[in-house]
């Protein structure tokens, strides 16, 4: 496992146990460095993974510290929207806002790469016409080289990968949080209206996929499962 990997379970393992706690703040980025013998970019990159992902706060001059924390669930299976719309008898229509290039680094970190670009797109589904989801996606161009020649009008791109490479493995969590002045426009949603964010990352063999936040307005959406 990567010495940057082991750093994230030793503080998701510190929050697990109670020992760290919301609010708190965690050892610093030096403290850390002398405790695992590791570079400090090495930490770095451990907190901010774990910031991108929500787990961990941090405030400039002050630390870092534990974000308030989420209850979390189970997603049995990824589904493709397009395909639940389908189920319900409906007609899925999506609108391509973004398809392009990126450096962003918290995106470029949680892909686990050192440098970009990736590539990035933001599309909105509909369910006869209403929006209903927002997907922001960032995709591995070393799994996936040709994401940026596809027409997502007319296959998704969960749809588009899973075809190409199905998903070994997948990290998730899901926030009730108001979106943004962008996200909420495209959505049709009134301010102040809660979204249900899901947050996953994918695997491919031993490579990151994929990293993708989908809202959802919680007045017209929800999240259900079987066991």
């Amino acid at each position: 496992m990567p010495a940057y990997e082991q750093i994230k379970r030793y503080v998701l393992q510190r929050i697990a146990e109670g020992e760290w706690k919301a609010g708190g703040v965690i050892p610093s980025e030096t403290e850390l460095v002398k405790e695992f013998g590791v570079a400090r970019m090495t930490v770095s990159r451990a907190l901010r993974e774990l910031t991108s992902e929500r787990v961990l706060t941090r405030v400039q001059g002050s630390g870092t510290f534990v974000a308030p924390q989420h209850y979390e669930s189970t997603v049995l299976e990824i589904r493709n929207i397009a395909d639940e719309i389908a189920a319900r008898g409906h007609r899925h229509s999506a609108h391509v806002l973004t398809l392009e290039p990126s450096d962003d680094p918290l995106a470029v970190d949680a892909l686990g790469l050192s440098t970009g670009p990736i590539f990035h797109s933001r599309i909105v589904h509909s369910e006869e016409g209403e929006p209903i989801q927002y997907e922001d996606r960032y995709v591995n161009p070393k799994v996936f080289p040709h994401y940026l020649e596809q027409d997502f009008t007319v296959e998704t791109p969960n749809h588009y990968m899973v075809r190409l490479a199905p998903i070994q493995r997948a990290e998730f969590r899901i926030y009730a949080q108001k979106p943004d002045a962008h996200v909420r426009r495209h959505l049709a949603m009134e301010i102040g209206e809660p979204c249900l964010m899901l947050w996953r990352r994918t695997w491919v063999g031993a490579a990151v996929a994929t990293s993708v936040q989908l809202w959802h307005p919680a007045s017209r959406f929800h999240l259900a499962g079987k066991v």
